[in-house]
């Protein structure tokens, strides 16, 4: 008697548990691995979104001379358009959007007990690798270079200067005490190669490349090495951003360090991560100006939403309140072609036209 009198209670709630379920958000979706060109999508009505939002999106795109353009919600591709000839198979460059690969992959060699990024840059590729004095050049250490407070200045003679050579990197400040958009990050792939004991390539390729299943390759570009890739592996990349540091299950580089790595990470620039840009900030500071500006970098955006952004308008935004990861390459919007331009904020008054 006693089973029969609960059977009803424990029938309601097995039906209530089947019906949290059924209402839960949708699963986060990741591409395969094996080189197909397999990956879910989800449409403008399935969302509940703007389609008379989408032309006048694309038509933005277009005349800004974008070459591709993808958005992602769940992982899942919900706009992917190309332009001027290029496909869905064609190599662009990301720019300074790559420093978000050089930060990813320094997170990876710490956890892997190779580095630690609060050790002096010296411990791992030798002392003299810049033209400061020991005691100056021995206050660097490999978090001052993913927050862009090494003191290294960064202009050479006047200029502005992305020159990595020695005599090139000069004391400006105590490290730790100037926020300063530099070329000199890109001594961590030094420090990680020398931690490893690998070439930088092959480092990244192993533990960050192949996981997620990306194609492209670094090349040389003046004083600059670059990565070359297909949008959809930058969208790969953006995933994994927007699952801190996750791919399908599997740790990347852990949850702690992206975490750090994607929120402000000094209190000069609050809108600096590690090698990643913030906005929703109080105020930011630009490339090449010392200089502070009140409000946020893209007011017209999500305040959640943090970026990797390259030069001549390369972007990975990422927004996690929504989901969402938005890719855009091309040639430079307008005449200005910092990483950092009024286009951000024309491109998210459209973008944003679509769920509003």
């Amino acid at each position: 008697m006693r089973k029969i009198y609960f059977l009803p209670i424990l029938l309601l709630f097995l039906s209530s548990c089947s019906s949290d379920s059924s209402s839960n958000p949708e699963e986060m979706y990741f591409p395969p691995n094996d080189g197909s060109a397999t990956w879910e999508t989800k449409s403008i009505s399935d969302l509940g979104w703007n389609q008379n939002a989408v032309q006048p999106l694309l038509d933005y795109l277009a005349l800004k001379h974008s070459k591709s353009f993808i958005i992602l919600v769940n992982g899942r591709i919900v706009m992917e358009n190309y332009f001027n000839g290029h496909s869905v198979t064609s190599p662009w460059y990301w720019a300074s959007a790559g420093k978000t690969l050089t930060s990813t992959v320094t997170g990876i060699a710490q956890q892997e007990g190779l580095v630690n990024i609060n050790n002096k840059v010296s411990d791992y590729i030798g002392t003299g690798w810049t033209n400061e004095t020991l005691a100056q050049e021995n206050l660097i250490n490999c978090k001052h270079l993913l927050s862009m407070t090494s003191g290294i200045d960064d202009y050479v003679n006047g200029v502005y200067s992305d020159d990595v050579t020695p005599s090139s990197l000069n004391y400006k400040a105590d490290a730790g005490t100037r926020w300063a958009y530099s070329n000199v990050y890109v001594k961590l792939q030094d420090v990680v190669a020398s931690a490893s004991g690998q070439s930088w390539s092959s480092y990244f390729n192993a533990k960050l490349r192949d996981p997620l299943g990306m194609t492209g390759s670094w090349i040389q570009s003046g004083n600059n090495v670059v990565y070359w890739s297909t949008t959809r592996s930058m969208a790969r990349f953006g995933l994994m951003a927007l699952n801190k540091g996750k791919w399908n299950g599997n740790v990347i580089v852990n949850e702690t360090y992206f975490n750090a790595a994607s929120t402000t990470s000094q209190n000069i620039n609050l809108a600096y991560g590690y090698l990643w840009w913030l906005n929703g900030k109080a105020s930011y500071h630009m490339p090449q100006v010392q200089l502070e500006f009140p409000g946020s970098i893209i007011p017209t955006g999500p305040n959640d939403m943090f970026m990797a952004l390259g030069k001549n308008d390369q972007k990975i935004y990422v927004v996690p309140s929504k989901k969402m990861v938005v890719i855009r390459m091309g040639d430079a919007a307008d005449s200005e072609n910092l990483a950092l331009s009024d286009f951000d904020e024309s491109l998210w008054e459209k973008i944003s036209a679509l769920y509003q």
